[in-house]
């Protein structure tokens, strides 16, 4: 679940703009995406903490977006907010939370708050939208925008021209085919890989697209991760690795770099600074070998993303 997550954070930023397009159809006439998006993941955290621990089980983001202008209105400096929530499982208390969220992130910043919930739980009747509150005369209903994906439609997913419909597809794929033999998957993943690579979508979408596809949809025998590879070298007619560094992006930073780093430092406080920082370096390439040998990739490959030697990797 933890690696669904840092794929899900990833690619949220890696597309934000086209993320908005697919879920608001105004998207281009009321936000001004040539501004950029500022993630506002650290205030989230201090809004709710506690609950943004190593064993968190959601995907949050507060993404803050300038909007256009309306005609007639004077150009100043606008924005909102748009708080989004992954949620893989099924929690009873999910519309309360929200509720929560909202409240606290419109009381902090006094700015328009949109929410948008994507399901990607695989239970049909699990279906929040709303919170509602009530009691002795005091009444509240608080509603918010829902996506479950299991509802959607394979042959619409693979027709739509916005990439984010490919991380929708993808994850419905992974839900809907948790059983299917690794042959059968290989077969499907290498599909939709194909009608991406076929897409006009700029060169750095691709390469993050196939990462996020590449590591969701998990095979049980780690030896097709090498042939999908494989596959993605001869698709894409190329021999780089596709991004393969931020697969451990957010997990190398925590798990190994940061924990690299403290180590390093502590120990390095006797000899110096410097080389305290970069045995933290090492031991967080370390990790990301590590984390890529189980994935079932081939040595050589391992030592070409990390710039380890092949017996490093082969030791570790």
């Amino acid at each position: 679940m933890q690696r669904n997550d840092y794929l899900w954070k990833g690619i949220i930023e890696h597309i934000t703009d086209d993320f908005l397009r697919f879920f608001f159809p105004e998207a281009d006439r009321v936000f001004d995406m040539e501004r950029g998006f500022s993630y506002l993941n650290k205030e989230l955290a201090e809004l709710f903490p506690g609950e943004y621990g190593a064993e968190a089980r959601f995907v949050d983001k507060l993404i803050k977006v300038f909007t256009k202008p309306a005609p007639g209105e004077r150009s100043e400096e606008k924005w909102v907010l748009v708080h989004l929530e992954v949620q893989g499982y099924c929690d009873p208390g999910f519309g309360s939370r929200m509720y929560t969220y909202f409240y606290r992130i419109l009381d902090r910043y006094k700015r328009p708050v949109t929410a948008i919930a994507i399901l990607t739980d695989n239970n049909k009747r699990y279906r929040p939208e709303y919170y509602r509150y009530d009691f002795m005369g005091t009444r509240c209903e608080f509603r918010f925008n829902t996506y479950k994906v299991l509802d959607q439609d394979e042959e619409a997913l693979e027709s739509d021209i916005n990439p984010f419909a490919v991380v929708i597809l993808t994850v419905l794929i992974a839900l809907k085919n948790k059983d299917l033999p690794d042959q059968e998957l290989f077969k499907l993943k290498s599909q939709l890989l194909r009608n991406l690579v076929s897409r006009r979508i700029p060169r750095m979408k691709v390469e993050k697209l196939i990462l996020f596809l590449q590591f969701y949809v998990v095979f049980q025998d780690k030896v097709y991760n090498g042939y999908f590879e494989e596959e993605i070298a001869f698709v894409t007619k190329t021999t780089k690795p596709m991004g393969i560094r931020e697969l451990i992006l957010e997990k190398a930073r925590e798990e190994g770099l940061e924990k690299g780093m403290k180590e390093g430092l502590e120990k390095g406080m006797e000899k110096g600074l410097e080389k305290g920082m970069e045995k933290g370096r090492l031991e967080g390439k370390y990790e990301i070998a590590r984390e890529l040998k189980k994935e079932g990739l081939s040595l050589e490959f391992i030592a070409r993303t990390t710039g380890l030697s092949i017996k490093v990797v082969e030791e570790l």
